[in-house]
């Protein structure tokens, strides 16, 4: 298992993401690629902060990239792939919400992620 050496956040346009999603994650080597649709205001933080929780806790729970990625990509359902409760890292996806709306909350932004 890989702690990362390196955490690059990047907030890019949303029409240059991988997919249609805000946030996105990637290793190479021992760096962690985050990489955030812009947004409103503290949104592109929060996506990153979720991005990187998933990576990591992923990462602990021996969920490879590539499973992430396969998921993702061929996901054709309703709302986000990481909500399905099919989805391979499901418990890691809504472990990361928790802590993306939980820094929403201490950042003041009542109703964050209610529509999401």
């Amino acid at each position: 298992m890989r702690c990362p050496a390196v955490i690059e956040v990047r907030i890019i346009p949303q029409d240059e993401m991988r997919y249609d999603t805000l946030g996105d994650w990637q290793w190479s080597g021992d760096t962690l690629h985050i990489r955030a649709a812009q947004g409103p205001g503290w949104q592109p933080f929060l996506v990153a902060l979720h991005e990187m929780t998933e990576a990591v806790l992923c990462e602990q729970g021996g969920i490879p990239e590539a499973a992430v990625d396969a998921w993702d990509l061929s996901f054709r359902g309703e709302g986000e792939p990481g909500d399905d409760p099919a989805c391979p890292y499901r418990t890691e996806h809504r472990a990361a919400c928790i802590v993306e709306f939980l820094m929403a909350s201490f950042l003041g932004l009542s109703g964050y992620g209610t529509m999401r």
